[in-house]
């Protein structure tokens, strides 16, 4: 198989002028990182805030997005007696220039933002990757969509179509997208119109409307809540990681593994956090499987494929 890898690097460079942007970032962020225990000495490590609080970093995918995490976040507060800080990024841009600087000790990221994040700097180290039903392992599907009754079959119709996109570091809503459509035949810069959503929910929407956008891609968690889309294609992606800075002191990071490279929701629940026993959580969350690193080479692979700039670091 032939790739375009010269398109693939265009359509992504929205997303690869973050590593331009950022080049600066990885210098400053021990400055940045401040915290009690990074003044005890070279092995205390650094927190984003100080000693006492845990920054959870996220970029909500819909407007449920802080209800859905708080349960994980009231667990992690109870398991390492910290206070846990939510911190919502505007965009996986953001999320990522914050992990660079040393202002988050825990987040969840795409799986394609963790490795332009760890391209750039960011030291960060991933635990799990969270599962929403028993028997499931990490990963999850970027389904490409068309309204209801639209004409549209597969994804070499999406030519000369609106597509939305999430935003341009989303792993389900932009980078296998845009891979898959070059397979099809179709180049996501010229021959189609993207507009990107910023959330999956939004996007979504804004194909079931079939009015800014006639077709587009997000993740199934988000799809599966409409009635108003068809899905006509998907690929399987890496799971999302939960991830924790490498920077904090070692016992928080084995804390931290210990609490959240495998717990189910019941766990959960039995240690007291009532918050997590509702039909809204269990519908996101099931229990959280151990990823490494080494998890999120099928990433890198399409990154070495189509040569896209920001994937380098």
């Amino acid at each position: 198989m032939t790739l375009r890898r010269s398109q693939l690097a265009t359509a992504l460079a929205g997303a690869a002028l973050l590593a331009t942007v950022l080049s600066g970032c990885s210098a400053s962020a021990a400055s940045t990182s401040t915290g009690s225990a990074s003044a005890a000495g070279s092995n205390a490590g650094s927190y984003a805030v100080d000693e006492n609080t845990l920054v959870f970093g996220v970029v909500p995918d819909s407007v449920e997005t802080e209800t859905n995490y708080q349960p994980l976040m009231d667990y992690i507060a109870k398991e390492t007696g910290k206070k846990v800080e939510y911190h919502e990024s505007t965009d996986y841009a953001a999320l990522i220039e914050a992990s660079i600087a040393g202002q988050i000790d825990v987040a969840s990221f795409s799986g394609f933002t963790y490795v332009t994040a760890a391209n750039n700097g960011a030291k960060l180290t991933p635990i799990s990757s969270i599962v929403t039903k028993e028997g499931q392992e990490p990963g999850y599907y970027s389904q490409a969509i068309v309204p209801k009754g639209s004409d549209i079959t597969d994804l070499a119709g999406f030519k000369g179509k609106k597509v939305c996109f999430v935003d341009p570091s989303s792993t389900s809503g932009y980078l296998f997208p845009s891979y898959n459509l070059l397979e099809a035949g179709v180049d996501p810069e010229k021959d189609i119109t993207p507009v990107f959503a910023g959330k999956h929910d939004v996007s979504v929407t804004k194909v079931g409307e079939g009015v800014e956008c006639e077709a587009g891609f997000a993740e199934d968690s988000e799809v599966a809540k409409s009635d108003k889309v068809t899905v006509i294609a998907e690929t399987m992606v890496p799971g999302a990681p939960i991830v924790m800075s490498s920077t904090l002191p070692t016992e928080v990071q084995s804390k931290l593994t210990d609490v959240l490279a495998d717990v189910t929701i019941d766990q959960i629940i039995k240690a007291g956090v009532t918050s997590a026993d509702t039909d809204g959580f269990r519908s996101v969350f099931y229990e959280t499987k151990p990823v490494d690193d080494k998890y999120y080479d099928t990433i890198r692979d399409i990154c070495k494929k189509t040569n896209a700039t920001q994937c380098k670091s």
